[in-house]
């Protein structure tokens, strides 16, 4: 106690002396007018010598402010406890005469110090682009009117003498969409199709070198390439290099945009371009991007910092492309919205019209394209659905027929800003055979000829590559390659949601198949995870000189597990819409990888954590450790694995894959209800024993949940031991009660737990922690309120249910399209629910069992971003539904109005605008990992492990559809409905946080927050703007993102095998020599492959993001130390124990190098930017 008042003392003294001294400076200059005069004629010198005491000085108030906060904080706390909570017999935990749990101190300080410049980025003032996609929203009315032969665009004139001074260029460019699954599975697909385009492409290419051709899914050319012998390969390496055949994009597939993670969106990218680099020698330079449905903006970024020039979309919603075709904005730079110079930009085309089929990329004439699509020439199976078939080009005919065409290319070329028109000529899975390529090259060569040879058409048409076209259009504006042409528009903003026609919007399958987009996440978690432990495994091996030992063979694994987590980011894979056959082979794949993932990890932890490295020794068939679940299919829900205790100690190593330290639970699953939990240095921790449940109502007697209070270093590993022992004083039992409502049947419990039975009422009941309160319906158990300890009132946040329908018209929902029947009603069932209401020291949870789903809604009794947050599981069933959507609707007072927030890829937030002029279900957009509504007061965030469809119908709503059962197909060529619906487990966090502004102490701080502004503004004479809020960007807390990683990164606890010579000493491992700034997100420490396949380099590939933050919302005390640095980090001192030898930034995806650094370089990171450097470690 006497500490605590000298903390208090010593701060307060501080603080105190602080805001004397800026009351000092304040007041000088506001009572000298000759110094207010004269502001802007300070020195420079003595300008940033001011201005450096005025940030030091604000940066220290703002560290006060924490400290007094959480001195506050332990003061409260020692207050609540008050004279009744003495510890029975000296022991703890203990519960306190006011019901909450006291437990054992941790003891180490905690402190947020974040740097006023680093908050200024969220409020600089941005430039606003000419096309800002929320107000292209607001201005649109969406009609659809019918535009003649362009249905959904408008009629194109043109004077025929537009082109006399400048011929039009035409470049037709011959493509393939391979899907890598979707009604076949991937290995179906190549044997049936993919080979014979790429064997013919081979052949015909060479042939005559005017053809040309377009390639992008590297997945199915690595199969091609690992089959065919080493004289194909070098022909082809000679079509590439010489330009008659370009990869466009580069990445393993044509990732989805709208569910797929940026973590995943970046590997994929990376294994492609890494494979091209190696084997080709060629480096990407266009994206080609025709079939996602829908566009991000997080793609572009990625292919820029990958130092791509250009890109291409195609899936745009028809209104958009009609808009933007009007006044020729169809090619823009297209800008991230946080971007506060043009950094970002890169150059965009869109394609105007409905498909990227032959009879749509021509013209605006489909009925005439289609003439020119020569497959479907008579005889064959594809024939023109407008009934005027093509016809073969002869010199009888040649004249009509370039006539036409060019008729079709010039009305085109009038939606561009160029004279330079591109024509993408192909579709889905074209020129299998030898027979198209004919048609299709000899009928064009005849065109362009015989157009090229007759000047009065000023024209010249072309086979040509995409990036064939970008480079024209960019020595037509007189410009380098990337640079934006002159009076081009710059463009921010994404494209969701798609509609292709009507008003079928494709917003369905941002939740289709949740129990495998969760898979996913789980599957990224672990790859990123191994990625790192190996990379540092290898490394300290190298260190030691013990690299012959490690087993480097564990790559193999890594690499299967990047292509298949890469094979899944497809636009029809982690989107839920393929074949059930296709899904099941997807999910086996992502199974083999996870299984091959967990040795990964144990194979590192093993050499990690041992003490004495002479002792290390690899047995394939001997591991060292055990995994934490086990999958007995790729479509079951994971079940932790049994650690059965006996007279000898049992070990646990458990990892944190997040990058800052981190205080948690750790939960696993044992035989004995007598556990004792001890640190590596023999201390004992808090931990609650609670049951298994088999149902509702009965506990399971196949083992008990042990949870304990954790402190885990930054992505290290840390050692505990467990003991059968009857004396365990810091181990207490759970409080288990079922709430029943007039039935009979009582509970079973488990010895020695016990199980309380009540009858249900209406009255609302609550569970607490020492953060936060939550009020839950007495009737359904579900959420109804929270209070953040130290608020005076509850928040209503209360959790509904809702199933929506299907239209009874002829197009109804399906795997792609949601087309509800309407509003959606309320989830109802005729049994009232079971609710369990679990209670204990560590963590507390409400379980409400419903007949399609049950609910749990969990607090952790921990300081630090584990216990600010509710944790939320969601078990949905709807197997024996008929067309039938469930959604979980959170209903707050927030006064959002018709703003909310969603991210895009979880790598960026995009606000969006509820429109009553769309219907219902073109409001709703995915949701990868978070989404947010807010006021002045509040903002509640919905944090999920798994990507899904989320709206706000209302004001201070958010609502998220958990899945979906569709009995039909819905026309688009998947000839399946959604029939194959799994028992899904879906997870999520709701985090409810105070806007600062809203904050009763805050108050005297606000104040001072302004008159530092003030300050700022007489010194620079008005050089400080005021933050402007452009309503354009927006950016999670720091807390948020913390909250974000917890979920979407468990903790994994591998127990140790028992072994006849015992256990050799094994030691906590913490890789990190210092604290990373906690602004920083480790992306990845990738293993880069050396020469041979399966076998690493000795460099590594570090990528980091630098987070943009919001600083709006109360700072709250995360549990560990965190600062954040202006971007500063220091590569050289990061890894502990490992010499760093080398230091260059590379491009995001490794194929560009710049000058290596000086190894003690201090890297400078900027907000939001995804750096990436190659590093030699050793």
């Amino acid at each position: 106690m006497k500490l605590k008042k000298q903390v208090t003392i010593c701060g307060g003294a501080i603080f105190c002396v602080a805001v004397f001294s800026l009351y000092l400076m304040l007041d000088r200059v506001q009572h000298d007018p000759a110094r207010r005069q004269n502001a802007g004629n300070f020195p420079k010198s003595q300008i940033s010598v001011l201005q450096n005491r005025i940030e030091q000085l604000e940066q220290l108030l703002e560290e006060n402010h924490q400290i007094i906060s959480h001195i506050k904080d332990s003061v409260l706390e020692l207050t609540d406890t008050g004279a009744g909570a003495v510890a029975p017999s000296g022991q703890l935990p203990f519960r306190s005469a006011n019901g909450s749990w006291v437990l054992p101190f941790d003891g180490r300080p905690a402190f947020l110090s974040v740097m006023p410049q680093d908050c200024q980025f969220a409020q600089s003032k941005r430039k606003d682009p000419e096309l800002q996609m929320l107000d292209v929203y607001s201005l649109l009315k969406f009609d659809n009117m019918d535009g003649g032969v362009w249905k959904q665009g408008f009629e194109i004139t043109y004077e025929p003498n537009e082109w006399d001074s400048e011929d039009l260029q035409v470049f037709v460019v011959p493509h393939s969409h391979n899907d890598p699954g979707w009604v076949k599975t991937f290995d179906k697909y190549y044997t049936d199709q993919t080979q014979h385009i790429l064997n013919n492409l081979l052949t015909k290419l060479t042939e005559d070198p005017r053809r040309k051709f377009i390639w992008s899914e590297i997945s199915f050319f690595v199969k091609w390439w690992e089959s065919v012998d080493a004289q194909k390969q070098e022909a082809m390496r000679r079509l590439i290099l010489g330009g008659q055949l370009e990869m466009v994009t580069g990445g393993w597939v044509m990732t989805d945009e709208a569910t797929a993670h940026y973590f995943a969106m970046i590997d994929q990218l990376i294994e492609g371009h890494q494979w091209l680099e190696r084997h080709i020698g060629m480096n990407p330079r266009s994206g080609w991007a025709v079939d996602p449905f829908g566009h991000g903006a997080t793609m572009p970024y990625l292919l820029k910092r990958a130092n791509l020039t250009s890109m291409l979309i195609q899936r745009v919603h028809y209104s958009i492309k009609k808009h933007l075709a009007a006044s020729r904005n169809l090619e823009f730079m297209w800008r991230q919205a946080w971007d506060l110079s043009s950094s970002t930009d890169i150059f965009c085309h869109m394609m105007p019209f409905y498909s990227y089929d032959v009879p749509h990329t021509c013209g605006p004439d489909p009925k005439i394209c289609c003439q020119f699509d020569f497959k479907r020439l008579p005889g064959g199976r594809v024939n023109c659905p407008w009934k005027v078939p093509p016809r073969a080009v002869v010199e009888a005919n040649v004249a009509e027929r370039a006539s036409l065409l060019l008729d079709q290319y010039r009305k085109k070329s009038k939606l561009f800003r160029s004279k330079v028109v591109l024509v993408p000529l192909g579709d889905d899975f074209r020129y299998d055979k030898a027979l198209e390529w004919d048609q299709q090259f000899l009928n064009y060569q005849r065109l362009f000829d015989y157009m090229n040879s007759h000047p009065e058409m000023h024209v010249h048409a072309q086979f040509g590559t995409l990036t064939d076209y970008f480079n024209a259009v960019y020595k037509a504006n007189g410009v380098t390659p990337g640079t934006r042409p002159p009076n081009y528009p710059v463009l921010s903003g994404d494209f969701f949601a798609y509609a292709d026609r009507e008003d079928h919007y494709w917003s369905g399958y941002y939740t289709s198949r949740p129990f495998y987009k969760n898979f996913d996440r789980i599957l990224e978690s672990h790859l990123r995870v191994a990625e790192i432990l190996y990379s540092l495994a290898v490394a300290h091996a190298r260190h030691l000189g013990m690299e012959g030992r490690y087993p480097v063979s564990d790559y193999a694994h890594l690499t299967d597990a990047r292509r298949n987590v890469g094979l899944f980011q497809h636009h029809d894979a982690i989107t839920g819409t393929a074949k059930e056959n296709v899904v099941i082979d997807y999910g086996a794949r992502l199974l083999r990888s996870l299984i091959g993932l967990k040795k990964v990890i144990i194979n590192a932890a093993h050499f990690l954590t041992l003490k004495n490295k002479d002792l290390y020794r690899f047995y394939q068939t001997e591991p060292f450790l055990e995994t934490d679940e086990r999958r007995a299919t790729q479509d079951s829900l994971p079940q932790r694995t049994l650690i059965e205790m006996d007279p000898s100690p049992r070990y646990l190593v458990v990892v944190n894959p997040v990058e800052q330290e981190r205080l948690c639970l750790v939960t696993i699953l044992v035989n004995s209800p007598r556990v004792r939990v001890l640190t590596e240095d023999g201390q004992s921790l808090a931990a609650q024993l609670s049951a298994q449940w088999s149902s509702p109502t009965e506990m399971s007697s196949d083992g008990y949940q042990l949870s304990f209070t954790a402190r885990l270093p930054a992505l290290g590993l840390s050692v505990f031991h467990l003991y059968d022992s009857a004396d365990s004083p810091l181990t207490l039992r759970s409080d288990s009660l079922l709430r029943l409502s007039g039935r009979t049947q009582a509970g079973r419990a488990v010895e020695p737990l016990q199980l309380r039975t009540q009858a249900a009422d209406d009255r609302r009941f609550y569970i607490h922690s020492r953060s936060l309160t939550l009020g839950f319906s007495g009737a359904t158990g579900l959420l109804e309120t929270i209070r953040r300890t130290g608020d005076p009132q509850e928040v209503k946040v209360r959790m509904e249910f809702f199933i929506y329908g299907t239209r009874p018209s002829k197009d109804k929902s399906g795997a792609y399209l949601f087309l509800p029947d309407g509003k959606p009603k309320h989830y109802t069932q005729r049994q009232t629910p079971v609710v369990r209401v679990v209670e204990g020291p560590l963590f507390s949870e409400v379980v409400s069992h419903h007949q399609h789903f049950q609910i749990t809604v969990r607090i952790h009794n921990i300081p630090g971003v584990d216990g600010l947050s509710l944790d939320i599981t969601t078990v949905v069933d709807i197997r024996d539904q008929a067309n039938k959507e469930l959604a979980m609707r959170l209903v707050t007072d927030i006064q959002s109005e018709d703003t909310f927030f969603t991210d895009l890829n979880g790598y960026q937030i995009q606000p969006r605008r509820f429109y009553k002029k769309l219907p219902l279900q073109a409001n709703f957009y995915p949701m990868p990992t978070m989404a947010y509504i807010q006021d002045s007061q509040y903002r509640l965030t919905l944090h999920t492990a798994q990507a899904l469809g989320v709206t706000s119908l209302d004001s201070g709503q958010l609502e998220v559809i958990l899945d979906r059962r569709l009995m039909q197909d819905d026309n688009r060529g998947l000839g399946q409905g959604l029939k194959d619906n799994k028992r899904t487990a879906n997870r999520f966090r709701i985090l409810l946080e105070r806007r600062a502004g809203a904050n009763k102490h805050a108050g005297f701080f606000a104040t001072l927050s302004s008159l530092f502004h003030f300050l700022i503004s007489h010194i620079f004479g008005g050089g400080a703007d005021e933050a402007q809020d452009s309503g354009t960007v927006s950016f999670p807390s720091l807390l948020s993102y913390m909250t974000s990683d917890v979920l979407n990164h468990e903790v994994l606890a591998l127990p140790v095998l028992p072994k006849k010579r015992g256990i050799p000493p094994l030691r906590t491992f913490s890789p990190l020599g210092g604290t990373l700034p906690c602004d920083v997100h480790l992306l990845n420490l990738r293993s880069i492959q050396g020469q041979q396949d399966n076998s690493p380099s000795p460099h590594t590939a570090l990528i980091v993001h630098r987070r943009g933050l919001d600083c709006s919302t109360e700072a709250q005390n995360l549990g560990f130390n965190c600062s954040t640095t202006q971007g500063r980090l220091a590569v050289s001192s990061l890894f502990q124990g490992l010499d760093l030898q080398l230091l260059q930034p590379m491009s995001l995806s490794f194929m560009y190098s710049g000058m290596p650094l000086a190894n003690t370089s201090i890297l400078r990171l900027d907000p939001m930017e995804i750096s990436t450097f190659r590093l030699k470690l050793r």
